[in-house]
């Protein structure tokens, strides 16, 4: 090794909190390197030492993005390191919140230079005692620079460091709002276990106002204790799941099945679909809610019985997306979505390896017809099994008209012949929506509720004028049906 680096932590107050050994270590010093002069020991260190004292503020003035200050750091202190013995000094511990130190331990051996550390004072302990909470009730601590609203774990004590100015606080505001009310009190933390410690308690909305802000700024987040702010927390959502199947939970939810949800999870679907197409957002909310109860019913089941759960249900689908987009989680190229659907073919094909004779049995036999009939016609389309011109499509569903009206005009016509070829007109007239892509179930269930409406719209009409239906010819039904068509024009 061509020299040493001791790494030393300042502590989060004055000279009088070092240790003993760190202190000698501090003012014994021929050279010292110190990552900021903005620590509250720093006037004190000054006059106890005849060192020659390197300060890094420059480097921070000097670049846009800490990952270069940092970069810049260590590479100053490694080439230092090769002349002499190195003594660098950061705020708190050496192992808490200092990106340098991770970078002098990771690149110490390609740079044949030793690294050791000498301890330090966290200001967690600090914070800990000025806050007087224990880390045992459960802690998070995370930075403000790249925290996110995903990882945060708001049951436990939460402390979010290198909140330095406005700007970060009002970022670290926006991101607790995602997950807490606007009023929830938050407290501000500066120079924890100094001289000049203070803390300032603060309903979040009022993070980043008025408030004095610097680098030795920390915002404590407590713990949540109503329940229901948790209700948005995916844990949360499990353990309500998870306590209806359990021994004191709902007595319909312990009976149920796999088998006896299966029509809840098809109902649900149909009703988050209907949501869509009407462009609802707290309808859509509340459906994707109730499919998404239908998925966690079914991953319970599986915990309960010992063969699965969601865990193991969101860690496929997770692998599943990142081996089939290639293009985003790797170094594949593609040119547009043509490129990425045959991927994922490809890929899909790969990881099946099954023993299907078939190539139509990926189609789900459970799938509602039109929907199944779109798929068959798909997959087999997949192998070159379709016309090429819209024209011979056409002329299939005109063949398949005439042969159907045929059959409903013969004298021996029977039911399953009849069903047969009005099956081929639907399968036709399938294909001809596969064409102009047009998803056969969405374009039926758009058709079902314009009947539906125009039909409430003679009802209504009916009754105002004190009519009954019955009662009504079919001339006078048509037109209120035409008026609801034109109103619908209009609008």
């Amino acid at each position: 090794m061509a020299g040493n680096i001791t790494v030393v932590g300042l502590g989060a107050g004055d000279m009088d909190q070092l240790t003993v050994g760190i202190h000698k270590l501090l003012t014994q010093a021929k050279h010292l390197y110190i990552r900021t002069k903005d620590h509250p020991l720093i006037p004190e260190l000054e006059q106890e030492t005849e060192a020659d004292i390197r300060y890094f503020d420059d480097i921070y003035e000097k670049h846009d993005q800490f990952e270069a200050v940092y970069e810049e750091i260590a590479d100053i202190l490694f080439e230092k390191a090769k002349q002499e013995d190195v003594v660098y000094a950061v705020p708190g511990h050496p192992f808490v919140a200092e990106k340098t130190v991770q970078l002098l331990f990771e690149r110490r051996e390609e740079q044949q230079v030793a690294v050791h550390t000498a301890g330090g004072q966290s200001f967690l302990d600090a914070i800990f005692n000025a806050l007087r909470i224990d880390p045992i009730e459960g802690f998070q601590f995370t930075d403000a620079q790249t925290m996110t609203p995903d990882e945060l774990e708001l049951r436990h004590h939460l402390i979010i460091c290198q909140v330095y100015d406005q700007m970060t606080a009002s970022e670290v505001k926006l991101t607790l709002m995602e997950k807490l009310p606007d009023d929830y009190e938050v407290v501000i933390v500066t120079a924890a276990g100094s001289k000049g410690e203070k803390m300032t308690k603060v309903p979040l909305f009022e993070l980043d106002r008025n408030v004095e802000i610097n680098n030795l700024t920390s915002v404590y987040v407590p713990p949540i204790k109503k329940e229901e702010l948790l209700y948005q927390e995916f844990s949360a959502f499990r353990s309500i799941i998870r306590e209806l199947r359990g021994p004191n939970g709902c007595p319909w939810d312990q009976k149920q099945t796999h088998q006896s949800l299966k029509k809840y999870m098809i109902e649900e679907c149909y009703e988050l679909l209907e949501a869509i197409d009407e462009e609802d957002t707290d309808h859509m909310i509340e459906e994707l809610g109730d499919v998404m109860l239908q998925v966690m019913l079914h991953a319970q089941i599986g915990e309960d019985e010992g063969y699965f759960s969601i865990d193991d249900v969101i860690r496929d689908i997770s692998a599943k997306m990142v081996r089939r987009h290639p293009h985003v989680f790797k170094d594949v190229k593609v040119q547009d979505e043509h490129d990425v659907v045959a991927n994922w073919e490809e890929i899909k094909k790969a990881e099946k390896q099954t023993t299907s004779t078939s190539l139509l049995d990926a189609v789900p036999k459970t799938l509602p017809s039109l929907a199944k009939a779109a798929k068959l016609q798909k997959k087999a389309a997949k192998i070159g099994f379709d016309w090429d011109d819209v024209q011979d499509i056409w002329d299939k569903v005109n063949e398949e008209l005439k042969e159907f009206s045929a059959e409903a005009s013969a004298e021996s016509a029977d039911e399953i012949s009849l069903k047969a070829e009005f099956g081929d007109v639907l399968f036709a007239l399938v294909n001809i929506g596969r064409y102009y892509k047009i998803e056969p179930e969405e374009a039926l269930a758009m058709t079902n509720d314009k009947f539906r409406r125009r039909f409430a719209y003679i009802e209504k009409e009916a009754a105002a004028k004190g009519l009954e239906l019955t009662a009504m010819s079919l001339e006078e039904m048509d037109k209120l049906w035409d008026e609801a068509k034109e109103m619908e024009r209009r609008f």
